[in-house]
């Protein structure tokens, strides 16, 4: 498992805002090819879970590097539509994605 990944998700955790959301979302995030670079998070209204491995029919689904992924939490990083469109960052819900934004930011 990649430690710095275990703390972000730690850190995207202990940064959670309430109330940024009305109903409840899942988002797996897919950061590598190895089991520790897979990730999913559950956000409400009220509270957000983290977990390691993948999610099953996810609302979101969110596939970069680990690299990419912590640049982006580090704020290095602002995916473009260009970003998108060469395969830097894929989703199946880029406009969700903001979500996390909301609540995490």
């Amino acid at each position: 498992m990649s430690q710095a990944l275990a703390q972000a998700f730690e850190n995207l955790k202990a940064r959670f805002k309430p109330n940024k959301v009305s109903e409840t979302m899942t988002f797996y995030f897919s950061l590598g090819e190895a089991d520790g670079q897979k990730w999913n998070m559950t956000v409400g209204p009220d509270a957000c879970e983290v977990g390691q491995g993948k999610l099953d029919g996810a609302d979101v689904f969110l596939k970069t590097s680990e690299d990419k992924f912590l640049d982006l939490l580090a704020g290095k990083w602002k995916p473009g539509v260009m970003d998108f469109m060469r395969g830097k960052i894929k989703s199946n819900d880029p406009t969700k994605l903001t979500v996390l934004k909301d609540c995490f930011l």
